[in-house]
């Protein structure tokens, strides 16, 4: 009989939150930057040229870089390439490319960490329609992290609505995770599951969310350069993230320009699928 490892999850004081939001902040100005820049005929790595000499001079330390020897300062995952992707000279992005965008960045000690999706010039409608379905997932979970609420109500806010919205295909054995300290802590955070369960959410802790949704397959594989994580039919997958702090007025989310004010104000006002 085995005795199921408890989990420790990092508290933090309104001080150390406040630097987790300098890092995020840093991370979501670094991804609107980058939002700016894609269009076809750049490579992944000018991307990442161009996210590390922002973070850098903006007094931050890439989270990725060096991370147990990955060579980014983002990870740029195109079409069928759901995380992870290396960026590379020889990567270079088309008319019509689905592009995920993940960046972290450290400040005073502290982590933020976020990703975007984003079309490269005209995408079909069938994939715009995909990057809108993850987003929505993720705010959805965010929305879930309150105070007094279990983890896993993250969990099923997520897929309730990717469900919700057709036959999408929600990549497991990936997911969110705490973070603080280090950029992947205790406890990882499913796309999909039953609510209710697992540990109380109180006022101090951080977490990143981060749905990763297929057209096609929930089935991945990992290439042989040991990162890249790819959909086995090689439709198109999308990933969204953010960090956000639970406080007793609801989550901040760290990593989102305004704190997700303006999200969590629409999805107020809208009807709740699932």
């Amino acid at each position: 009989m085995f005795k199921r490892r408890r989990l420790t999850i990092q508290m933090k004081t309104a001080e150390q939150v406040e630097l987790m939001r300098a890092a995020g902040l840093l991370v979501g100005r670094t991804l609107e930057l980058l939002r700016e820049a894609v269009r076809p005929g750049m490579s992944t790595l000018d991307l990442d040229t161009l996210a590390e000499r922002h973070i850098r001079d903006n007094g931050g330390i890439p989270s990725f870089k060096g991370y147990h020897g990955f060579t980014g300062t983002i990870c740029a995952s195109v079409n069928e390439e759901i995380v992870h992707g290396i960026p590379r000279a020889d990567k270079i992005l088309r008319e019509g490319d689905v592009l995920s965008i993940d960046c972290g960045a450290i400040v005073e000690g502290w982590h933020g960490d976020a990703a975007i999706t984003v079309p490269v010039g005209e995408i079909t409608d069938e994939e715009r329609r995909l990057l809108e379905v993850a987003e929505e997932s993720l705010w959805r979970g965010l929305a879930a992290g309150r105070a007094g609420a279990r983890l896993t109500d993250i969990s099923h806010a997520i897929e309730s609505h990717i469900r919700s919205q057709g036959p999408y295909g929600i990549v497991e054995g990936y997911g969110g995770h705490g973070i603080g300290t280090e950029m992947h802590m205790d406890p990882l955070i499913p796309n999909h599951g039953a609510p209710g369960h697992g540990p109380v959410l109180e006022p101090g802790m951080c977490f990143a969310v981060e749905p990763m949704v297929n057209l096609g397959t929930k089935e991945t594989a990992e290439l042989d350069d040991g990162w890249t994580v790819v959909t086995t039919d090689g439709r198109s997958s999308a990933h969204f993230e953010h960090t956000f702090a639970v406080t007793a007025d609801g989550p901040r989310v760290l990593t989102a320009l305004d704190e997700g004010r303006d999200r969590f104000a629409n999805l107020a006002s809208a009807p709740q699928n699932g």
